[in-house]
């Protein structure tokens, strides 16, 4: 009886954590599908008199040449991401070359350099080649900031692979490289799953370095988003709207995905 009474406790406190979590949610969904006079601060917990999708039209119309540039930019940033990631993980796992834990560990310590340590060199090394203020300069920017998480997500993943199939490969004559294209890259796709997800993710919603190193026309969406806000009347129906669509990619994604995602951690998760 205690057990009954313990999980019924656990699952009414877990449901009323996650009804709390969603409350941001429904104040989203609901002020965007209000008219603008309903759309205010102190009527937010309410519900619409009427369904309006005129904020849905409005934010569409701004945020769609700004959605396809987050698009071209986070598609091409995480599929090269994690084809480096993929190979150095594998170069880290596989290969045991002198020096090469001590390569891996200063690799790392990329993920802990703050952006705003390297904006002016970053902005001063894209200008210089051509590529400032250009979706193509923001690609390779998160590539390469990016080297040092895909490279670790990977590394973890390829060093659980049985060193009886590696050996078997070795065997049949295969190399470094033939290994790794005949059968770490077949079983790899849980880690390309967490990357991509990871990738895209922080990719889709990095305001910094989209802010700083493009301008107009060339803007991700969530500068876009940003510029929305008025500084006179703020259109929160608008406002909300916009910020359900901006988010939609990333949910959609965590949607089909997530499973995945979590199998993906577990399968990196077992050390050598």
């Amino acid at each position: 009886m205690s057990r009954v009474v313990a999980r019924i406790s656990l699952y009414g406190l877990l449901g009323a954590i996650a009804l709390l979590m969603l409350v941001p949610l429904y104040v989203m969904v609901v002020t965007s599908l209000k008219p603008l006079p309903e759309a205010t601060l102190s009527g937010m917990w309410q519900l619409p008199s009427s369904l309006s999708f005129d904020a849905w039209g409005s934010a569409w119309a701004t945020l769609r040449p700004y959605l396809m540039n987050s698009f071209t930019l986070a598609i091409p940033a995480t599929l090269l991401s994690a084809a480096v990631g993929s190979i150095n993980g594998y170069v880290f796992a596989r290969w045991r070359f002198r020096g090469s834990e001590i390569v891996f560990n200063v690799l790392l310590l990329g993920m802990f350099i703050p952006y705003q340590i390297v904006l002016i060199p970053l902005v001063v090394t894209l200008q210089s080649i051509g590529l400032y203020n250009s979706i193509p300069g923001l690609i390779l920017t998160h590539v390469i900031y990016g080297i040092p998480i895909t490279t670790l997500i990977f590394r973890n993943f390829y060093a659980r692979i049985p060193n009886d199939i590696i050996e078997a490969g070795a065997v049949d004559g295969a190399g470094l490289l033939g290994i790794y294209r005949r059968i770490a890259l077949p079983l790899s796709l849980p880690g390309f799953v967490v990357v991509c997800i990871w990738q895209f993710t922080q990719i889709w919603n990095e305001f910094l370095w989209a802010v700083t190193l493009t301008s107009a026309g060339q803007r991700p969406v969530m500068v876009a988003l940003q510029n929305l806000s008025g500084s006179q009347i703020v259109e929160w129906n608008v406002q909300m709207a916009a910020a359900m669509q901006a988010a939609l990619p990333t949910l959609i994604v965590y949607v089909l995905l997530g499973r995945y995602f979590v199998r993906g951690l577990l399968a990196g998760a077992v050390k050598e």
